[in-house]
């Protein structure tokens, strides 16, 4: 490497030597641990709803909004979060967030009545819009040659909380009830907690605070869990004053965004790093972002609540069919078990494509096949065609959505990474928060049409986004800042 013969390596380099190791293992399985409990938190959604709803008596518009208080608690988490990531470190950022989550999960399943679970359930849902923290802490300590691969095995987790959790509602609920299903959904973030005290710090965070000697402690450790050797030479932070480069980069390393001058990044710091989202460099990145991750999310969630409401025969839009309350309740929780399994080809399927053809051309063959599983559903069909249907749909929703996970954080460099996809991914719950409106109120009120036309709607606009990106983040090294 030009750098090596000079004495110097950056991080990017030092991670590529270092490959992807036991260290890492490590390091995938603690962040995935925050997808999987955040999965399981969103997946209640799903089930307890109507239960609650017939206990407590309530509306169909109280019953989403116990969806929509969550979307709302994440909306303002994701903003909150990544500020304090970005400015006091990834490890401090899933400290705070862990224990907002699972203070706020347990105590809701002693809610005494409604207005206590909602605040509640709205503190959980703030404390899972700092999901992207996790997301890119795991990032910085990838490899860049298998980043795209390596953050689809990460998004897994999501998939494996919400099997889990339909298969935890589906065993508990009909024995005990919808509390003890709140009470074991917080246990993977105390385990978070739990764990906390041997997590990391990112080196490349630590490289952005002109901790060098720090991060370099993390990579030599590294080094020994994973038994290679550091490149020869000296660790660089990158930026300019450091003089990383004496030669052009190749295509494939090309860094994602130019670098700042010493005094142009300090100065970065002394103001808000949410308004350094919609500087000229990156303002068009943001927006874009914005509306794929909204139609993304909206989509998404879309697909897992119309799955519970298309299979509760109770609503009286299908007077035709009968069957006891138990058999229906059996198919709620087996065709919410049957879609959430539907997200694994979806993930296996994203892999082979992500660093292969690309971020963008995934995301938009991903979503072009959402729309044809989806297109049927205008019209009522049978509950095995409605089932499988729905199995493709989420298949495909679930690989977009974990190509989009991926590309966001690509996109901005380490100085304001964890709030520029946090924010975005706060947008995108905006989509989440809406959704639920949608999904369950024209559903319920037999417009089953309207519904999916929205989120085919949203599809298309997606897709037209994702061409308007200027470039793919396929093969490029994280940048660190920008201007």
């Amino acid at each position: 490497m030009d750098n090596g013969e000079a004495g110097l390596y950056t991080l990017d380099e030092a991670l590529e030597t270092l490959g992807f190791g036991r260290f890492q293992v490590f390091v995938l399985t603690y962040a995935g641990l925050g997808w999987f409990a955040e999965a399981m938190e969103i997946m209640i959604l799903s089930f307890i709803g109507q239960t609650v709803k017939s206990e407590w008596h309530l509306s169909t518009h109280h019953e989403s909004m116990l969806s929509s208080i969550v979307f709302a608690g994440m909306l303002v988490g994701a903003y909150l979060w990544g500020i304090v990531s970005d400015n006091y470190g990834r490890r401090k950022g899933f400290l705070t967030i862990t224990m907002v989550t699972s203070g706020a999960g347990l105590l809701s399943a002693f809610s005494p009545n409604y207005l206590s679970l909602v605040i509640l359930r709205g503190f959980v849902g703030f404390g899972l819009g700092g999901s992207s923290v996790f997301l890119s802490w795991f990032l910085e300590f990838v490899p860049p040659s298998s980043r795209g691969m390596w953050m689809v095995v990460f998004s897994t987790f999501w998939t494996i909380g919400s099997i889990f959790e339909a298969a935890l509602a589906w065993i508990v609920m009909p024995r005990l009830n919808w509390r003890w299903v709140l009470g074991f959904s917080s246990v993977p973030s105390f385990a978070l907690l739990f764990l906390y005290g041997i997590a990391p710090e990112s080196p490349r965070y630590l490289c952005l605070k002109g901790r060098t000697d720090d991060a370099l402690r993390i990579l030599e450790k590294i080094a020994s869990v994973n038994r290679t050797k550091l490149p020869p030479g000296n660790l660089v932070s990158g930026r300019s004053g450091d003089k990383v480069e004496e030669s052009g980069p190749s295509e494939d390393r090309t860094p994602l965004l130019p670098s700042l001058n010493q005094s142009t990044m300090q100065s970065k710091f002394d103001m808000s790093s949410f308004f350094t989202l919609f500087s000229s460099k990156l303002i068009k990145t943001t927006l874009l972002l914005w509306i794929l991750l909204f139609g993304d999310s909206f989509s998404y969630y879309g697909i897992i609540l119309i799955t519970s409401k298309l299979s509760d025969r109770r609503s009286g839009c299908f007077p035709t069919i009968q069957s006891s309350r138990n058999h229906q309740d059996d198919r709620l929780y087996v065709n919410a078990f049957i879609t959430s399994v539907a997200e694994l080809p979806g993930l296996f399927l994203s892999a082979a494509l992500v660093d292969r053809i690309g971020r963008k051309k995934s995301m938009t063959f991903l979503f072009v096949l959402a729309f044809i599983f989806l297109l049927p559903l205008l019209t009522h069909q049978s509950a095995v065609v409605t089932t499988c249907l729905l199995f493709g749909a989420r298949m495909n929703a679930m690989g977009t959505f974990t190509v989009a996970s991926i590309y966001a954080p690509e996109l901005y460099p380490t100085a304001v990474r964890t709030t520029g996809a946090g924010v975005a991914s706060a947008v995108g719950r905006i989509g989440g928060m809406v959704c639920p409106l949608v999904a369950v109120g024209l559903v319920n009120a037999c417009h089953q049409t309207a519904a999916i036309a929205l989120f085919l709607a949203a599809i298309v606009v997606s897709v037209i986004v994702i061409q308007l990106f200027p470039y793919d983040t396929k093969g490029r090294q994280l940048s660190d800042t920008t201007d």
